[in-house]
């Protein structure tokens, strides 16, 4: 007899993992996860070859069309868009290699947006994960040489605009930690020789919260963007350092310690190429508040 908890529970880091890289958010990769637990509870032993397989084409379809669903919701959305984010640990289960690292990054989330539902999901099943062709078609309900192509024609969008960090996880948190300190010293002129020429800041405010709403570019627009940001910033603002997909971030919190921003940088031959910013509170909703990170955890 199959202990269907247990059989479930060792495959639930790997369905998140595909569930999150699918729609973006937690929620709804949470959401992903549990539908298919229950699917799993009722689903007859007999007919089952292979629960893994079984419990992944469940989340790859039920992601599949969440992402139909949220298409008209993503084209409506205000100002850009960025995926909710996944802090520290969290981030460490879901890419624990470095190869699955840098597919979790956010640039790399927003980037997929470029390809439809089913490209996406072949895209990662195949580039990320490693499955064969033949369970992809069985996962997404297509045939395996059409799904080669979705494959093939996906790739080839992807690498087109894939970005290329080309940093060492040291020199990253050497310019993290340069950022804040100038940030909070509103030392200007260092933070813009930590920028490059052509840096790149996304605020994602989803019209719920105060962000710019186009990116901005340029290392003198960024600068007098943060300028305007920390003159506002009172003085019971608190600042964590933490991991945000995978990359150097940060967690800004309000005076009664809850969460007022993340916001990641990403990092190449030496300076800091872009900078993303979620104050939308919708996509901040498991970022814990700051009490409990000092006292579970210490400073991030």
């Amino acid at each position: 007899m199959v202990d269907r908890v247990e059989v479930f529970d060792q495959n639930r880091p790997l369905l998140f993992s595909i569930a999150y890289r699918m729609t973006g958010s937690v929620m709804e990769a949470e959401d992903a996860v549990q539908e298919a637990y229950l699917r799993w509870q009722q689903a007859d032993e007999g007919e089952v070859r292979s629960p893994s397989a079984y419990l992944s084409t469940i989340v790859t379809r039920l992601c599949i069309d969440r992402l139909r669903s949220a298409r008209v919701r993503r084209e409506q959305y205000v100002g850009p868009w960025l995926p909710e984010p996944v802090l520290g640990e969290q981030g460490q289960e879901i890419g624990d290699r470095a190869e699955l690292e840098d597919t979790l990054s956010m640039a790399f989330l927003v980037l997929l947006e470029s390809l439809t539902p089913v490209e996406r999901a072949v895209f990662l099943l195949r580039e990320v994960f490693g499955y064969e062709y033949a369970e992809i078609a069985s996962f997404v309900g297509k045939s395996e040489a059409n799904c080669r192509q979705i494959s093939r024609r996906a790739r080839q969008a992807v690498v087109a605009r894939r970005p290329r960090f080309e940093s060492s996880p040291e020199q990253e948190e050497r310019l993290m930690e340069g950022f804040l300190e100038a940030s909070l010293a509103g030392n200007m002129e260092v933070l813009l020789a930590l920028l490059s020429d052509d840096v790149i800041l996304y605020s994602d405010g989803g019209g719920k919260a105060r962000a710019a709403l186009n990116p901005i570019f340029g290392s003198e627009n960024v600068v007098r963007f943060l300028t305007a940001i920390l003159g506002e910033i009172p003085p019971d603002f608190a600042v964590r350092r933490t991991r945000v997909n995978g990359r150097p971030g940060l967690v800004g919190y309000f005076g009664d310690g809850s969460v007022q921003s993340v916001s990641s940088i990403e990092v190449s031959d030496g300076t800091i190429t872009a900078i993303r910013l979620v104050v939308n509170p919708e996509k901040l909703q498991n970022v814990p508040p700051l009490e409990q990170v000092d006292r579970d955890e210490g400073p991030l």
